[in-house]
């Protein structure tokens, strides 16, 4: 099943909704068939990928993309980055789209830095990321920054009953607004929802997983923190929540973003989601792994 966030992703520029101001700049890079070293930051899930991604589209170039949360080390510059750059071209100009830039480690951002400067004749380079200040100054020096803001919650419930109705889904309007209202303003998590609480052809949302969705986004956000334990327990009590069972799932789906030690993490995850079937006190064995958790975040 083709995943929703894909299928109607926006595929030319003018379907782009929102940051409008930062579209009619590209739009003129674009009418000139060339661009800057561009570094685009904002929240998750509000269309920085697929901006970079149009930008690539409506160029003549060879395109290299790559996920930073997964290929992060300075191997990644040395062994695919500067061998891209460095290679022939018949096109105008090669691009490099390094998506979740933020998680690139500091040594691998300096050499990138150098490699965008030495490059600067054939290859551009697009980043991505979500916390502008993890990106060191030098290498922010070198691009053009823009902050991309998310739609409004108006234009994202437009958008997600043009995709329920060309799916033929059955929904009323509260389905579109609870789930807005919950994950806004990550677009590709009310898409996403949406499309994992479709039943028989229509939206029907559990009221227990938009709880522990809710509560998993506030945990997760408390561990990239590094919040104390008593903030999370309160997080948790206040959650009203009595079972935890999507916690789990959660947080090893976001894992990436509050350790970079990712191994260590899931096999806590895991131990904990054993033995929480086992347990009459749902809550204790959740805040017993999140203290582990705690322990490991970066």
């Amino acid at each position: 099943m083709e995943l929703w966030v894909e299928k109607y992703r926006p595929q030319i520029l003018e379907d782009y909704v929102g940051n409008e101001i930062i579209k009619n700049k590209i739009e003129d890079y674009l009418k000139r068939g060339s661009i800057q070293n561009l570094l685009f930051y904002g929240v998750a899930g509000t269309g920085k990928t697929t901006l970079a991604k149009l930008i690539a589209k409506n160029l003549n170039c060879d395109l290299l993309y790559i996920n930073a949360s997964d290929e992060r080390g300075i191997d990644t510059i040395r062994d695919k980055i500067i061998p891209f750059a460095s290679s022939m071209s018949f096109n105008d100009i090669k691009i490099v789209i390094l998506d979740e830039s933020d998680y690139i480690t500091p040594q691998a951002q300096a050499t990138l830095r150098n490699t965008i400067e030495s490059c600067s004749k054939t290859t551009r380079f697009i980043l991505t990321c979500n916390y502008l200040e993890r990106i060191i100054s030098p290498l922010q020096s070198r691009c053009q920054t823009f902050e991309i803001t998310p739609p409004s919650k108006q234009e994202v419930n437009n958008k997600c009953q043009d995709i329920l109705t060309k799916e033929k889904i059955l929904f009323y309007d509260n389905n579109i607004d609870d789930v807005i209202n919950i994950h806004y303003p990550d677009i590709r998590k009310i898409i996403n929802t949406l499309q994992g609480s479709v039943v028989d052809g229509q939206i029907k949302i559990d009221d227990t997983s938009l709880k522990n969705t809710q509560l998993g986004d506030k945990i997760v956000k408390a561990l990239s923190k590094k919040s104390k334990l008593s903030i999370i327990r309160q997080i948790l009590a206040d959650s009203g929540a009595r079972e935890f069972d999507g916690l789990f799932k959660i947080l090893y789906d976001n894992v990436s973003k509050y350790t970079n030690r990712e191994g260590e993490a899931i096999l806590i995850i895991a131990k904990y989601q054993y033995e929480y079937t086992f347990v009459l006190e749902k809550e204790i064995c959740i805040a017993a792994m999140l203290n582990k958790l705690l322990d490991i975040c970066s």
